[in-house]
């Protein structure tokens, strides 16, 4: 008799995802332990999905030739927090995953909690991909978490990227590989469930001082009871057909950028008119990251006021945007300066 359900959907989208690593040349500036095999390690918090995913991975990677880890970030933002860190620690271990390490960081306040807390885990986990030479680093977002990442999106008006929710594969050389996407949260449980697999409910996930957390049992719920139970599977789905709309107005973008700059690199601005409002926004926001925006900083409204000088030019002056840069129209011309 074959694993249960919840288990084998857990394993196949772990296999599927490893197949694709397989597929990659370990970056040629980072030195390969254990002869060639790649490395892959799952971000482990403790929770049910995470501990599906590392379940899966200790189990399906031997079978390819991969080397599996596991990492657990300590944000240091609970009580115990490092003694809960290694108590996931010893759990990775269990599974036989090596190399197994937890890693302590300080969450800043730029941002608000959430944005500081999942600035410092990434810039953590980087660090240990880098530091072992990872190929990989399996994270257990569901569905469900694609859903409420679409609803944020849509609350912030941000626009399609925003809503494209998360990718599959994102980072440096798609670092970062999210299997379960097309899975429910349910389903990461009740694997969980069935292998008799601890798990760790983290309090902050239940707290309605952060936005996720309200959205997670609040709004979902509400929508759900009006809408029916297919608003989660609708909105990732919507997560999917608005990443690849983006894509395509991104490559689009991209492409067109060249030809509306003059020779000194300024934009031009009667060929940034002609071009598609969704296409031109593309170009202002690549310019302006270029110039020494950050692009995690760089909001709808920012661009919105740029544009203006292109569509709605009353002799307005410099628009500020993050990172000290100053976009100002000088004879027809954008030009974004920092400092």
């Amino acid at each position: 008799m074959g694993p249960h359900p919840a288990v084998a959907a857990i394993r196949l989208a772990v296999r599927r995802v490893l197949h694709d690593v397989l597929t990659l040349a370990p970056p040629a500036s980072v030195p390969q332990a254990a002869g060639d095999r790649p490395l892959v390690l799952a971000a482990c918090s403790g929770g049910a999905d995470s501990m599906a995913l590392a379940s899966a991975l200790a189990f399906e990677a031997p079978r390819l030739g991969i080397r599996a880890g596991g990492v657990t970030v300590d944000h240091g933002l609970q009580e115990g927090s490092d003694l809960r860190a290694a108590e996931v620690v010893s759990r990775l271990a269990a599974f036989d995953l090596d190399p197994v390490e937890a890693v302590k960081v300080s969450v800043g306040r730029e941002g608000g909690p959430e944005a500081a807390a999942r600035d410092a885990r990434y810039a953590a986990l980087d660090a240990v991909a880098e530091r072992h030479g990872a190929a990989a680093i399996l994270l257990g977002h569901t569905r469900d978490d694609q859903a409420e990442t679409v609803l944020l999106g849509l609350a912030r008006g941000s626009g399609i990227r925003s809503l494209s929710g998360m990718a599959v594969a994102s980072g440096v050389g798609g670092r970062y590989r999210r299997p379960f996407l097309e899975l429910d949260r349910q389903t990461a449980r009740k694997a969980c469930m069935v292998q008799s697999l601890p798990v760790w409910d983290d309090p902050h996930n239940a707290d309605p001082a952060y936005t996720r957390s309200r959205v997670r049992h609040e709004a979902l719920p509400v929508l759900e009871k009006a809408l029916g139970k297919g608003v989660v599977e609708a909105l990732a789905r919507t997560a999917q057909l608005s990443r690849d709309d983006a894509d395509a107005l991104d490559s689009w973008a991209a492409a067109v950028e060249p030809s509306v700059r003059d020779d000194s690199g300024a934009l031009e601005v009667a060929k940034l008119f002609a071009l598609p409002p969704a296409v031109r926004r593309r170009v202002l926001r690549r310019a302006a990251i270029a110039a020494g925006s950050p692009a995690g900083s760089l909001f709808a409204r920012h661009l919105e006021e740029v544009d203006r000088l292109i569509t709605s030019w009353r002799g307005q002056g410099a628009i500020n945007l993050p990172g000290r840069v100053a976009v100002r129209r000088q004879g027809g011309r954008l030009v974004l300066r920092q400092g």
